[in-house]
């Protein structure tokens, strides 16, 4: 791998990789949904509502132009915004670096985001919007981590709401670009077949004269872990007509980069993060009580969140439930086995390794790594490494200590409310 910080405080970060004959360009900035909350009322889902705007066209390229050249050379163009970074990036063969990177630069930097635009994009997003209402899943998950984090600006979905959207203003948007998108919180990341030195040209080339002046523009986002209160109420229900109940819970858990981070993903690992984990063999392999179970560990720059989610059928929510609450607690007690342990490292590592085989996940690799921080993995080996070195004494204190708090729960199906509920899942969220 290779680092150069330029002017302004970009970042850009490569690795070549033996054999490959693509590249893979990401243009990272370090926001997202959660820097809405602080920067304007009327801003929430202004991240999202951006990063769809940019592709509408700029000073050199309609939105057309930017599809064609793209499309000319084989390649693919896409990005994503997520709690806390946007990502726009383009696939491409290794002859067409020098084009990705100028077309990815241009649409973030350039893009005119014309008020003709923002009304046709809005629409784009309005019923993106409305399919996500119309997944269970999607409602659950944001009504979770609403649940549970309460005012934390980590809370709430990034695509906003229907009213958010359809009130936000394209001078919002503009202020939200001009605030955010500056070299000082942008990564540039490639991998593939490529030289830092070539991909350093054509960075500086796209970037012009915004690579001056100093790196940091005064803003921080938090780095310290916080502790989420214990919300008022721990379970929510919305009335759904759905053939499946859905349900989630969990607890709030390790932040990115702490020390014990590897011995979470083991213990998510063996909750639910496979066909022979625990949830797996009980709920859906042992008594057939539902098709989707598992588990997931997530860490933003300041918390994380451990949970669990399950769909089945309405009346057998009680029987999973209870299942739920008594692995949970099988954990706190006692930990995971030593085969649990041996079988879970042996996953996550093959997941890593299986995970970076191709340039865009490369790529991803290092822009992540360069916007979350030097307490992550500097590379795959370390990575391996940390995993290799979690016991089960970190995994059983790690689930003591996590299960020994109170459990948050979001349910939606076909309950009026908590009281149509079957009792095992009151008393998990009780």
């Amino acid at each position: 791998m290779a680092r150069t910080v330029l002017p302004g405080g970009l970042r850009v970060v490569t690795e070549h990789v033996p054999g490959a004959r693509s590249a893979a360009v990401g243009l990272w900035v370090d926001v997202g949904s959660r820097d809405e909350q602080g920067f304007d009322p009327s801003s929430r889902g202004a991240a999202h509502f951006l990063e769809h705007l940019l592709f509408k066209g700029t000073a050199r390229r309609s939105a057309r132009r930017i599809a064609e050249e793209l499309d000319a050379v084989g390649g693919d163009l896409n990005a994503f915004t997520t709690k806390e970074q946007t990502c726009f990036y383009a696939h491409v063969l290794d002859t067409d670096v020098a084009l990705a990177v100028d077309v990815v630069c241009d649409v973030v930097l350039n893009g005119v985001m014309a008020a003709e635009d923002v009304e046709l994009e809005r629409d784009v997003v309005l019923s993106e919007i409305a399919g996500r209402d119309e997944d269970p899943e999607d409602l659950l998950a944001d009504d979770f981590d609403d649940l549970l984090l309460g005012e934390h600006p980590l809370a709430g979905p990034v695509v906003g709401s229907e009213e958010s959207v359809t009130e936000m203003s394209r001078d919002v948007i503009a202020r939200f670009h001009a605030a955010h998108y500056v070299p000082s919180r942008s990564v540039l990341a490639v991998a593939g077949n490529v030289t830092h030195a070539s991909v350093l040209e054509a960075v500086v080339e796209a970037f012009g004269d915004r690579l001056t002046g100093g790196i940091d523009d005064g803003w921080v986002r938090p780095d310290t872990a916080v502790v989420v209160p214990t919300p008022a109420q721990r379970l929510a229900v919305r009335d759904e007509d759905t053939e499946q109940a859905h349900v989630m819970l969990g607890v709030p858990s390790l932040r990115r980069g702490d020390p014990r981070w590897e011995a979470q993903l083991v213990l998510s690992t063996v909750l639910g993060g496979g066909t022979s984990s625990r949830l797996f063999q009980e709920i859906r392999e042992s008594r057939g009580l539902a098709y989707s179970v598992y588990s997931a560990a997530t860490g933003y720059s300041d918390l994380g969140v451990l949970n669990v989610y399950v769909g089945c059928a309405p009346d057998r929510l009680g029987t999973a439930a209870g299942v739920l609450r008594t692995q949970l607690a099988e954990l706190a007690r006692h930990g995971v086995t030593d085969d649990e342990l041996v079988r879970s490292r042996g996953q996550l590592r093959g997941e890593y390794v299986l995970g970076l085989e191709d340039t865009p996940s490369r790529m991803s690799w290092l822009g992540r790594r360069e916007l979350e921080g030097a307490r992550l993995p500097l590379d795959l080996t370390e990575a391996l490494a940390r995993v290799d070195a979690v016991t089960s004494a970190d995994v059983a204190d790690l689930a003591a200590d996590l299960f020994d708090t109170p459990v948050t729960a979001a349910v939606v199906g076909p309950y009026a409310d908590a009281d149509d509920l079957p009792d095992e899942l009151r008393e998990v969220a009780g």
